[in-house]
């Protein structure tokens, strides 16, 4: 019996290629997020001190040296990696699964990790707004320099109300919708070639971000490194995504969300 080839072997087990490929970006997002690279301080001394809200941070608030700025751009990014990664999986495998029963079977693995990253641009876009938005609102004075969260509490409750009634909008429902079922876009949306795949990524990872944008805002109400937030926001995610009537898990969510700002304000005042 003639001996397969190590490329030939390696295409047989293309799927388990790509899964370990998928598993090794998030453990390696994941400790990227949680030991805070390059940051003032960890995630795990941020959530532990997420009660000191006002905690003044080392400079002026606001101004950032160009290589803090990519520091942040950074922790926003690979953040959103890691969050993001288990809910679009399963969008990676059903796409290589098509390639696989397609004429392009030998290419799986370099077509779905441009699909991949097609949809981690789209998230990328998303950080730099993000690290945008930190840096004005620190400078503002609305954001701790230190804990990377809103300083007062009723404007987070008010983020809370407004992310809550998002979940109820026919852009979240579309969206949701969209993530929940790929396969038609997959198969009639499908282009040619790895620049076409990752053009694919884009436009699915587009759609990400109208479904969850809004959720990924509530990091500035709990800290953008609280991994207490980062792990529930991720969980909500992947639950409305993946989950059987996932589209009423969004909706309680909001509801729930809704409720607790509404507390927070009322606190408040």
């Amino acid at each position: 019996m003639a001996r397969t080839s190590l490329p030939e072997r390696l295409l047989g087990r293309d799927r388990r290629i790509l899964i370990a490929s998928i598993a090794l970006l998030f453990v390696l997002a994941g400790l990227y997020t949680v030991f805070g690279v390059g940051m003032r301080m960890s995630a795990i001394d941020m959530t532990a001190m997420r009660a000191m809200r006002d905690m003044p941070g080392p400079g002026e608030p606001g101004v950032w040296s160009p290589a803090y700025a990519v520091l942040v751009f950074l922790m926003w990014f690979v953040m959103m990696v890691a969050m993001m990664l288990p809910s679009v999986s399963p969008t990676v495998l059903l796409y290589a699964a098509l390639l696989r029963h397609g004429n392009k079977s030998d290419r799986v693995p370099a077509f779905a990790g441009a699909f991949l990253g097609g949809y981690l641009a789209a998230w990328a876009a998303f950080s730099v707004i993000a690290t945008a938005a930190q840096w004005a609102l620190e400078a503002a004075g609305v954001v701790s320099a230190a804990m990377m969260t809103l300083i007062d509490t009723w404007p987070g409750g008010l983020v809370l109300i407004a992310a809550g009634l998002f979940q109820f909008t026919p852009l979240k429902t579309a969206c949701l919708a969209h993530c929940r079922s790929p396969a038609k876009f997959l198969t009639e949306r499908r282009r040619p070639g790895a620049a076409g795949a990752f053009r694919m990524g884009v436009e699915h990872g587009i759609y990400c971000l109208g479904c969850c944008w809004f959720l990924m805002a509530l990091l500035f109400v709990g800290g953008i490194m609280n991994l207490l937030w980062i792990v529930g926001l991720a969980v909500i995610v992947a639950l409305e995504k993946l989950m059987p009537r996932g589209e009423l898990i969004s909706k309680a969510a909001g509801a729930a969300l809704a409720v607790w700002g509404a507390w927070i304000v009322f606190a408040a005042f």
